[in-house]
């Protein structure tokens, strides 16, 4: 039986199975270890009985007012640990850290506009959809359409405990279109 865990420093040196995933956004040792040093509570990872590493969360809390939430920055299975129920699970520690400790009005991420996987499992999870954001990784193929989609992301929102009038979420989201430039 695995074991969801906080992410620890050492672990960095151990996720090159996660990493090493066309779905998966990968960043500096840098950038990681600023998330785990200022949010440590939002950071944690799914490791097998063996001491493999299956999967982790990175998040953090950001926002002014009613503004106020948790954030995924990044979530991500390896693939051979996918569809077992990894991903909602360690969504579910980030949600409730974030709604307890931060007190956060709801938790926002997003997603490429193609990954249609991890959309049904966010919708499943009670996510929606807030607004697509344009050219968000820039612009790099030929104009197809495919490609566009490619680089757009969609920005899904979850209201949380203090947002019982769900006022952080809009049920016309996906006909909100805006450019990264205008996203924070």
């Amino acid at each position: 039986m695995s074991i969801l865990r906080s992410f620890r420093a050492t672990d960095l040196l151990k996720f090159n199975n996660i990493n090493l995933d066309i779905w998966t956004e990968t960043y500096s040792i840098s950038f990681y270890l600023n998330y785990l040093a200022r949010w440590p509570d939002l950071c944690s990872v799914q490791q097998a009985p063996n001491g493999r590493l299956m999967g982790y969360v990175f998040g953090k809390a950001e926002g002014h007012n009613e503004e106020w939430h948790g954030h995924v920055t990044a979530l991500t299975v390896a693939p051979e640990f996918r569809r077992m129920g990894l991903g909602p699970k360690m969504m579910n520690l980030l949600e409730y850290v974030s709604d307890e400790a931060y007190q956060g009005f709801f938790v926002d991420l997003y997603v490429r506009c193609n990954n249609h996987v991890a959309i049904k499992m966010y919708e499943g999870l009670g996510y929606s959809v807030y607004r697509r954001v344009r050219e968000y990784y820039g612009s790099l193929g030929s104009g197809s359409k495919d490609e566009e989609d490619a680089f757009d992301v969609i920005d899904m929102r979850k209201p949380l405990s203090r947002d019982p009038m769900r006022r952080s979420i809009r049920a016309n989201g996906r006909s909100v279109i805006v450019s990264a430039s205008s996203v924070s």
